[in-house]
């Protein structure tokens, strides 16, 4: 048992969208990448496309007991107010019984939050005709509507030379650019991830 896997939602269906996506993530992720390798772990973020695919690969991980590390990320859809175990049980009927709260992860309310959190890397990103302050400026963005987050980035992007945000052709370069420390700042489940990991890499 020498290795982390975070099996996440996203991707779409076909292979190339999905290894685009990983290659985001994780690059977002880099610090924990890095706290592994130290450790000469193996590292994986795998995209499973839907969330089902998502969990079922996440309870097939543990189950197989061939990482040290096995961690669930999918948006949350919703605002949340309990656990994100919990709040999965709830919402999706999964039963989590099997893992413990801090390998399960939320994005919180969706993934886009963490792209919003970040307002320069967007304007450099998208340059000439980003409309910057349609962007939501509440400090915890995880308190705005997965709905008001879509719009708000649709707008703000509509008019520029890359087009209205895409969320297979944009979040994964838009990931590797983000400041994971902003996006920690303004959602409080980032931060919680990292820092669930990071302490669990140093645990084991």
């Amino acid at each position: 048992m020498s290795g982390v896997a975070i099996y996440m939602e996203g991707g779409g269906d076909g292979k190339d969208t999905k290894a685009a996506l990983r290659q985001g993530m994780d690059a977002f992720l880099t610090p924990l990448k890095d706290k592994a390798r130290a450790k000469s772990w193996r590292w994986k973020v795998v995209c499973c496309g839907g969330r089902t695919a998502a969990f079922d690969g996440f309870r097939n991980a543990i189950r197989s007991g061939d990482d040290a590390i096995v961690a669930l990320l999918v948006d949350a859809e919703a605002p949340v107010n309990s656990s994100s175990r919990v709040h999965l049980q709830s919402r999706e009927g999964w039963n989590l019984a099997f893992c413990s709260d801090d390998v399960v992860h939320l994005m919180v309310q969706t993934m886009e939050a963490w792209i919003v959190a970040d307002p320069d890397t967007l304007t450099a990103y998208y340059g000439q005709y980003f409309r910057r302050n349609t962007l939501p400026r509440t400090q915890n963005l995880e308190t705005v509507a997965k709905a008001t987050v879509a719009t708000a980035l649709e707008q703000a992007t509509r008019h520029t030379q890359k087009g209205p945000y895409h969320k297979i052709r944009h979040a994964s370069d838009l990931l590797k650019r983000v400041d994971h420390q902003l996006v920690q700042e303004r959602c409080p489940s980032c931060a919680r991830m990292f820092d669930a990991l990071d302490q669990a890499i140093q645990r084991a």
